[in-house]
């Protein structure tokens, strides 16, 4: 089993996973003006099991009171501190095209403390307009911004030719961590946490699970 150090205690990757699943329901609990949530609230709206839940929580401390459950302003706090959730984290995107453009206004990245705070593209007509309040840059203007924005985070929103040399670009900045929003398989150096997120990737494992209720799928 796969273990995430935290603190003194070794937690389970399991564990990590879900917890960005039970923030995201506890924030728009919140956001409906509810003040607590049993673990059986919890359960209904993420589909996992209750005790499922209340052993996740236990690695991090007490959260819950028999009978009334958890707080869900203390339990936000405590999961955005565990996820380092807690401070602004800055982003760096390469690609201004439409799914760019979709990603620096999405809002869900602001509310967990994620800001684009950059934005690069190659393509000359694109330099210097705007996305929202961001300028966009040549690509490369792209090491002297991270530099002296301190960030640690890129994305990758460009068609799928290019998506090799903005990782390319983009590891030799220093980056940490790199989100690629394109189909194509690209390679970064060992120090670098590579996360791919593409739809279509995401629609077609979905895809299996509904064919197969409809019966077309075969094992």
């Amino acid at each position: 089993m796969t273990v995430v150090n935290t603190g003194s205690e070794r937690i389970p990757e399991g564990v990590i996973e879900r917890l960005p699943l039970y923030l995201g329901v506890l924030i728009q609990l919140r956001s409906g003006g509810e003040s607590t949530a049993s673990s059986a609230r919890l359960g209904e709206l993420t589909d996992i099991n209750p005790a499922q839940i209340r052993r996740d929580l236990t690695h991090f401390g007490s959260f819950g009171k028999r009978g009334v459950g958890y707080d869900i302003a203390t339990l936000v706090e405590r999961i955005q501190r565990i996820l380092g959730a807690d401070h602004v984290h800055r982003l760096a995107l390469v690609g201004a095209g439409h799914l760019g453009s979709a990603i620096a206004d999405y809002n869900g990245l602001r509310q967990h403390g994620f800001l684009v705070t950059a934005v690069f593209d190659n393509d000359p007509a694109k330099q210097g307009t705007h996305i929202g309040d961001l300028v966009i840059q040549d690509v490369s203007e792209l090491e002297d911004t991270v530099t002296a924005q301190g960030i640690e985070i890129g994305v990758i929103a460009v068609p799928p030719h290019a998506a090799q040399d903005a990782a390319d670009r983009l590891s030799a900045t220093g980056i940490r961590i790199i989100l690629n929003y394109t189909p194509v398989i690209v390679r970064v150096p060992p120090q670098v946490t590579l996360h791919n997120t593409d739809p279509v990737h995401e629609l077609l494992h979905t895809l299996y699970y509904l064919s197969k209720t409809e019966g077309v799928a075969r094992t």
